[in-house]
């Protein structure tokens, strides 16, 4: 069987070269037993295609490629 490799594109200029942002940020909040407050720190990641500058979720590229996977299989059939 041959190989056959199937790439993510930007949906709008088709696209396959991406850079990876990060979005770094702290979130305050109390608590009822103390009066300091206590935080969470979280990275949101995101991809931007080098051509149009779109962003896409790692969530949206993942559920491309299943559609990508999901496709192949039919076309097996």
């Amino acid at each position: 069987m041959d190989s056959i490799t199937y790439y993510f594109s930007c949906d709008v200029c088709e696209n396959r070269d991406f850079k990876p942002l990060y979005n770094f940020s702290l979130r305050f909040h109390s608590v009822n037993f103390s009066d300091d407050l206590i935080y969470d720190k979280t990275v949101d990641e995101f991809y931007q295609c080098t051509k149009c500058l779109k962003t896409f979720t790692r969530r949206e590229i993942e559920q491309k490629l299943a559609e990508l996977r999901k496709l192949r299989k039919q076309n097996l059939k």
